[in-house]
């Protein structure tokens, strides 16, 4: 006589949540601490209810010009991920390349704090500098740092990752505003006039770098060799002012078409 196995398949059903029609809808039944988990501590911030602290700051906001229409191309899981990872790993380093001013074996030389904090907004990155104890000069120098750092991306940076991500955007911009900005909780974000200032001038017509006159001493403090590089107009931005007092880079302005420039006025 043949013994013969028979195989049964086992299934295993995962219980679900319970549903219930309510007027004429189905809906999923959650118990309340389930429900009690979305709440605002998800956003990171800490206490909310701890005083705010005020700083003295430098805000600059880096912006990507085409970011959104870089992310809707053909298949953006497969580009997007690899452009940011090296982009981003790019930013930080010329960051931190653009502080040090000397190498002393496993320590660095910073002619200037790091930023005290950086977050990803999406489509850039916003950095804020805390200004106290930080001279004239040194601000100054904050600027040509990161004006050198928009330059590089569209000479350096952009030709590189276009041979290994389909269209990636070409420029990189950067508004810059000084003020003062105060914590939320426990200080893992920041609100202030100045991050919003920062934010519009970074997409100021054609433009890729631009800061107020406010705040910024230039024509005393920036040694000429940099300073001739920016030109002193007046603009109406969004928000702000209608009179606004900006820097723009002079060789940028130039090349801007008639109808753009007419944005602008001499002061």
């Amino acid at each position: 006589m043949k013994r013969v196995i028979i195989r049964r398949r086992i299934k295993t059903v995962t219980a679900r949540a319970p549903t219930v029609r309510v007027q004429g809808t189905r809906v999923k039944l959650v118990d309340n601490e389930t429900l009690n988990r979305f709440n605002s501590s998800i956003l990171g911030l800490g206490d909310i209810n701890v005083p705010s602290r005020e700083v003295e700051a430098i805000a600059a906001v880096f912006d990507l010009a085409g970011f959104t229409k870089f992310c809707n191309q053909v298949d953006p899981h497969l580009a997007v991920p690899k452009y940011l990872s090296s982009f981003l790993d790019w930013l930080f380093g010329k960051v931190r390349a653009g502080l040090t001013e000397g190498d002393y074996g496993d320590r660095k030389a910073l002619w200037t704090e790091l930023p005290f904090l950086a977050k990803f907004l999406g489509d850039g990155v916003l950095f804020l500098w805390n200004t106290r104890g930080m001279t004239e000069n040194l601000i100054c120098k904050v600027i040509t740092t990161l004006h050198e750092i928009c330059y590089a991306y569209r000479h350096q940076f952009y030709p590189k990752i276009s041979m290994t991500v389909d269209k990636p955007p070409i420029i990189l911009r950067c508004g810059m505003a000084r003020g003062r900005v105060f914590s939320v909780g426990n200080g893992k974000d920041y609100i202030g006039h100045c991050i919003n200032t920062a934010s519009r001038l970074q997409k100021l017509s054609l433009l890729t770098f631009c800061f107020p006159h406010r705040g910024f001493a230039i024509q005393e403090y920036m040694p000429e060799s940099h300073r001739s590089n920016f030109v002193q107009k007046c603009v109406t931005i969004r928000g702000i002012g209608e009179n606004e007092l900006i820097w723009v880079v002079k060789e940028e302005f130039d090349r801007l078409p008639e109808k753009s420039r007419e944005l602008f006025r001499t002061p």
